[in-house]
């Protein structure tokens, strides 16, 4: 193959990758149900953001990482959700708050049966989100065919975006699916003697047409971003502002708003091996900035909140012990978040049992006994309406649970 044909067709890739956003930029918002997918790489430690603690074993096996018992004369503590659970102090102010007005929900021992503890393995395993027995499909993702199934022949019929660089795994699948990366927001993708470059590249080509409309759909992306972005600027009256995922949650807001149904975002720095903290600390400073964005996003998106539906999650949960260094190892079973307007929130939900040294996995970790691909299985049924048919396509041998979030 030559040189001018890779580049040629990486071009086009790298152009049709935001197909989906031309027709839906400027149009009127879709109307329907809206689902928010959170990935956080790295394995975050669900342990101490939903904290067990009526256990005593929880303070035994994490004697300097700990977070202390909730306390009612202390607004800054950990927040009791019941009598056996409590919430991080991180997330008090933010995600507490949703949970207080019944838009928040938790689903402990959540995951995947997945037993590699590799973070890449595990990922892949749950964007897939196809059976662990038998030959996988790199070429099809669990949001891929969730969108198929919701779209059928016409894929502009329920539209999806990624958040991210490059496409997730969990958007690969037939159709097109349109990722933006929100880094460097407002930044056009090519100078203008770069555009001069691959106009003329592409002159009297077939794909012509093609490249000059992807070229001006890349320079209003970036214009509608800029203009966002001075918006907020603007607003704020040049005060600092919370970075990453807290920045970059109204943006998304607004196109899931007014452009999307089906998204998709992944936030990295959750793999605490070493000083992880406690109620202070690198995992809650982690916490906080995202709970704080998801706050954001819920504010941003205005009545369309009430039909959204955010699910966060991470690859698998960490060691229940505490290390040699402070901080947490990778593990197994994880805490699952499932957050919107109208879902049926302020509860702990999901199978659960007592938090003691006798109930771990492998005498390490948080077992899973709710298994993703049926929680996410019964969101989407829930949401869509899908018939046990249509959730098979999505997740293959596996049956939607019955917690009734929605």
């Amino acid at each position: 193959m030559s040189e001018s044909i890779t580049r040629r067709r990486c071009l086009q890739l790298m152009l049709t990758g935001l197909a989906g956003v031309s027709t839906r930029l400027y149009a009127g918002p879709p109307t329907g149900p809206r689902f928010l997918l959170v990935f956080l790489r790295g394995g975050y430690d669900a342990t101490n953001m939903l904290i067990p603690y009526s256990s005593s074993f929880y303070y035994e096996a994490r004697p300097t990482i700990a977070i202390a018992r909730p306390d009612a004369a202390s607004e800054s503590g950990a927040l009791a959700l019941d009598s056996d659970w409590a919430l991080a102090p991180a997330l008090r102010d933010s995600i507490g708050a949703l949970y207080q007005q019944r838009q928040a929900a938790f689903v402990p021992f959540a995951g995947t049966a997945d037993l590699t503890r590799s973070h890449f393995e595990t990922q892949d395993s749950i964007e897939l989100g196809q059976p662990l027995t038998g030959t996988r499909d790199y070429n099809s993702g669990f949001l891929a065919r969730l969108h198929s199934v919701l779209t059928g022949v016409n894929p502009e019929a329920v539209p999806a975006i990624a958040f991210t660089d490059a496409l997730p795994l969990s958007f690969r699948g037939a159709a097109p699916i349109a990722n933006v990366s929100m880094k460097n927001v407002g930044k056009p993708p090519f100078d203008d003697r770069q555009v001069h470059i691959i106009s003329a590249m592409y002159a009297g080509h077939p794909l012509e047409p093609a490249v000059t409309s992807g070229l001006e759909l890349r320079r209003q992306v970036a214009l509608a971003m800029q203009q966002l972005s001075e918006e907020m600027r603007a607003s704020s009256r040049d005060a600092l502002s919370i970075k990453g995922f807290e920045l970059e949650a109204e943006r998304m807001a607004r196109l899931m708003r007014d452009s999307y149904r089906i998204g998709f975002v992944d936030v990295g720095g959750w793999d605490t091996h070493v000083n992880e903290g406690a109620a202070q600390g690198a995992l809650a400073s982690s916490l906080t900035g995202l709970g704080r964005g998801l706050s954001v996003f819920a504010q941003a998106l205005g009545a369309e909140w009430k039909n959204t539906v955010v699910v966060v999650l991470s690859e698998f949960g960490r060691t229940f012990r505490e290390n040699g260094n402070r901080g947490t190892d990778h593990g197994h079973g994880s805490v699952y978040w499932v957050l919107g307007g109208a879902i049926s929130g302020g509860r702990i939900a999901g199978e659960q049992q007592r938090v003691e040294r006798a109930s771990l996995f492998q005498d390490r970790d948080y077992p899973v006994l709710n298994d993703y691909r049926a929680l996410l299985g019964e969101v989407f049924q829930s949401m869509w309406g899908l018939t046990g048919a249509q959730c098979a396509q999505i997740f293959p041998q596996a049956t939607p649970s019955r917690l009734r979030l929605i």
